[in-house]
C-alpha cells in the first residue's frame, strides 16, 4: 500500500477474466493469452523467464490520484495468487522494473532511501527495501516511513469504500502423502472393524522393504503383499498397512531440529534443540521454490511441534533469522527434431560446441556422429532439458574445490549463474598459480615471523601489500557474514594475490609479509576450497590445521598510512596527482596544489579563483 502512488500500469494473467475480454476482440492479444497459458506457473520458472505482456486497451483508475492506469496482460502474473491482477510499481519491484524498461512504460520513484541515489540505468536491491525508506512523489503521504504510509493509505482507500487492511497468507494445502516408494511410511493401519489404527509404538519405525521393484507406474509398495498385509493391533484380524510415503517436504521441514539430538531413540526432540536452536538457526538458504514452500512448511512444522509441547518449557516460535534466496543454474540447451517433429533434448557432454570470437556458441555437433545439433537459449538446468552438467565429471578432472570455486565466483549467490567450462577452467588455473605461489615460498624455508616494530618500519612497497592484505582480511569477512557476497569476496584474494606476485624482493622483511599474506589467504578461501587450504595451510604453519585456526583478524595498525594520493584537477579535468602527509592540514594541501607542477603551468602565475578540496580524494583548482 505504501508504493501505491508510484502504480504506472497494472498487469493481469493470462486467465484473467480482463485478458479473456480483450482477447476475444484482437487475434493477435489471443495468441499471446494462449502462448502464456503454455509456459510454466513454478516461482522459479517465472523468476528466470523473459517478461512479455501485450497491452489490452483497457484502462482502469487509480483509486486516489483518479489517473487513468493501462491494463497489460503479463506472462509472470499468477492466476493462482491474490487475484490474478497486480499494480505494477516498477521502481520498487524487480520483475515490474523489467517490464516496464522492456516496454517503454512509465517509471515512478516514491520510496527514498537515505545515501541511496535512484537511477533507470539498472535494478538496485534498494529499491525494494522500503522499510528503510520514506515516501517522496506521493502527495499528501511524503516523508511518512513504512509503517505510517501503509495505515495512511488504508485508511483513505477506507474511507472511500474501496479498500481495507488484509493479510495475504501464502501457506497453501499440502498434500503430504505420495504415491511412491521413497519417503517416510506413514504408520497407520488400515482395518475393516476398527477403521484407520496408528502402529503401536513399540512396533516404530516402519522400515521400507529393499527388495522392490519400480516400474514407474504407481506405487511398488501397493504391489507387494508381504509389505501390505498385517494384522490389526486392536482386534488381531487381518488387515492392510498403509502403501503411501510422507512428502520428503515432510522429512526435510523439522529435520534440522533433530540434528540438534541424533541419538535420542525415545523423542523427536529433546532439550539439546535449546542449545543449537537459541534465537533461532542463523541462515537459511534455498531456492525461490524453497522460499513459498519448504521455507513455509518448516515454520508451520515448527510451530506445531511448539504447540503440542515437542519443546518442553523452551519455545522455539520462529525458526529462522534469516533468508538468502539462491539464483539458479542456467546452462545451454541443445536438441535434434525426432521423427514426430519434437525436440530431442541432448546433453552438453555429449556435444561439440563451436564458439565465435567473443564466446558465443554459433554451433553445435553431436560427438557420436559429428553431425549439426540445433542450440536452444540458456536455461535453468534440468532433468526435462538435459542440460545438467555432471559433478563427478568435473571432481575427477578437477577436484571438488575446483568447482566449488567457480560456482561461488560465477555471480552473487541469489542470482542466476550462467554455467561456462572456460569458467571452471579459469578457476582452475587460478587455484594452480595459490598452490605454486605457497609451494614456491615454503621451498625458500623457515621464515621469522614479522614483530611489531618491524612491522612498523616496512618499506612503501611492503606496508602497501600489507594495508591491501588487512583491506581484504577487513572485506572478506563483511562479505561472507554480511553481504553474503562470495564472489566480490573471491575477487579480492585474487586481486592481493596479484599484487604479491608484483613484489620482487626476497629479503626476510619481504618473506615475513609473504608468509604472512599466504597464510590470510589460505583461510580466506578455506570455506570455499577447503582441501586444497587445508593442505596449504599445513605447508605454511607445519603441525596446525585450517580447519582450526581462528579466521584472520584486521590489523588496524597495517591500514594506517604515511601519505595519501589525491586526485589534482584543473577546471575540473585530471591534470595529475598530489602526494600528501595523511594527516595533512587543508591548508598543506592547498599550498601543495598550487605549487605543483599543473598548477604553474595552467595558472601561469595569476591567483585561482576558487580551490576546492574533498578530502582523502581530489583537489580542484578553478582558474
Amino acid at each position: 500500500a505504501d508504493t501505491i502512488m508510484g502504480v504506472t500500469f497494472c498487469a493481469v494473467a493470462a486467465e484473467h477474466p480482463l485478458a479473456t475480454y480483450a482477447a476475444a476482440r484482437d487475434a493477435q492479444i489471443a495468441a499471446f493469452v494462449e502462448e502464456c497459458k503454455q509456459g510454466g506457473v513454478a516461482e522459479a520458472d517465472l523468476a528466470t523467464m523473459e517478461k512479455k505482456g501485450m497491452p489490452t486497451g483497457i484502462f482502469v483508475r487509480h483509486p486516489l490520484s483518479g489517473e487513468q492506469l493501462e491494463v497489460w496482460i503479463g506472462n509472470y502474473v499468477l492466476m493462482g495468487y491474490g487475484d490474478g491482477a497486480v499494480m505494477a510499481v516498477p521502481a520498487h519491484d524487480e520483475r515490474d522494473f523489467a517490464f516496464a524498461g522492456k516496454y517503454g512504460l512509465p517509471i515512478r520513484q516514491v520510496i527514498a532511501v537515505d545515501g541511496e541515489t535512484f537511477s533507470l540505468a539498472g535494478w538496485q536491491e534498494w529499491y525494494a527495501d522500503k522499510e528503510r525508506g520514506v515516501c517522496i512523489n506521493s502527495g499528501k503521504y511524503d516523508g511518512l516511513a513504512y509503517p505510517a504510509a501503509v495505515a495512511a493509505i488504508a485508511a483513505d482507500l477506507a474511507a472511500k469504500g474501496l479498500g481495507e487492511k488484509k493479510v495475504q497468507y501464502r501457506l497453501r494445502d499440502w498434500g503430504i502423502s505420495r504415491q511412491r516408494y521413497w519417503g517416510c511410511p506413514i504408520p497407520i493401519i488400515h482395518c475393516a472393524t476398527c477403521g484407520d489404527v496408528p502402529v503401536p509404538d513399540e512396533d516404530l519405525p516402519v522400515v521400507l522393504p529393499e527388495n522392490v521393484t519400480i516400474t514407474g507406474a504407481g506405487s511398488p509398495l501397493a504391489r507387494m503383499p508381504e509389505f501390505q498385509q498385517c494384522t490389526c493391533p486392536r482386534c488381531a484380524q487381518p488387515a492392510r498397512r498403509e502403501t503411501d510415503t510422507l512428502d520428503t517436504f515432510v522429512e526435510s521441514s523439522w529435520y534440522f531440529l533433530r540434528y540438534c539430538c541424533p541419538d535420542n531413540t525415545q523423542a523427536m526432540v529433546d532439550e539439546r534443540v535449546a542449545y543449537w536452536c537459541a534465537g533461532g538457526i542463523d541462515q537459511y538458504i534455498g531456492g525461490i521454490e524453497h522460499a513459498i514452500l519448504h521455507l513455509l512448511y518448516s515454520r508451520f512444522w515448527t510451530k506445531l511441534m511448539r504447540d503440542v509441547g515437542l519443546f518442553g518449557e523452551w519455545r522455539l516460535d520462529e525458526p529462522f533469522a534469516n533468508l538468502l534466496t539462491q539464483g539458479m543454474v542456467v546452462a545451454p540447451t541443445f536438441y535434434r527434431l525426432d521423427d514426430d517433429g519434437k525436440k530431442a533434448w541432448i546433453n552438453p557432454a555429449e556435444v561439440e560446441v563451436v564458439h565465435d570470437e567473443h564466446g558465443r556458441v554459433v554451433g553445435a555437433t553431436l560427438r557420436a556422429d559429428g553431425l549439426p545439433v540445433a542450440v536452444g537459449g540458456s536455461e535453468k538446468m534440468s532433468k526435462s532439458k538435459n542440460n545438467g552438467v555432471d559433478p563427478q565429471a568435473l571432481i575427477d578432472r578437477y577436484g571438488a574445490d575446483t568447482a566449488r570455486l567457480f560456482t561461488m565466483f560465477a555471480s552473487p549467490p541469489d542470482q542466476s549463474l550462467e554455467w561456462s567450462d572456460a569458467g571452471v577452467e579459469g578457476a582452475f588455473r587460478f587455484l594452480k598459480r595459490l598452490w605454486r605461489m605457497v609451494f614456491e615460498h615454503v621451498a625458500g624455508g623457515p621464515v621469522a615471523p614479522l614483530a611489531g616494530d618491524l612491522a612498523a618500519d616496512l618499506p612503501a612497497a611492503l606496508q602497501a601489500l600489507r594495508r591491501q592484505l588487512h583491506q581484504t582480511i577487513g572485506k572478506v569477512a563483511d562479505d561472507y557474514g554480511r553481504r553474503k557476497q562470495f564472489n566480490t569476496a573471491i575477487a579480492a584474494v585474487m586481486e592481493l594475490l596479484n599484487a604479491l606476485a608484483r613484489v620482487a624482493d626476497d629479503s626476510p622483511l619481504a618473506r615475513a609479509v609473504r608468509q604472512e599474506t599466504l597464510e590470510a589467504v589460505s583461510l580466506l578461501l578455506s570455506p570455499i576450497v577447503p582441501h586444497i587450504c587445508e593442505a596449504l595451510y599445513a605447508a605454511l604453519c607445519p603441525g596446525r590445521s585450517a580447519s582450526a585456526a581462528r579466521f584472520p583478524q584486521v590489523d588496524a595498525q597495517a591500514l594506517q598510512r604515511a601519505e595519501i594520493e589525491l586526485v589534482l584537477q584543473i577546471n575540473g579535468r585530471l591534470r595529475g596527482s598530489l602526494r600528501v602527509p595523511a594527516d595533512a592540514t587543508r591548508e598543506v594541501i592547498e599550498a601543495a596544489a598550487l605549487a605543483s607542477e599543473a598548477a604553474h603551468k595552467h595558472l601561469a602565475g595569476a591567483p585561482p579563483k576558487k580551490l576546492v578540496v574533498v578530502p582523502g580524494r581530489l583537489v580542484n583548482i578553478v582558474a
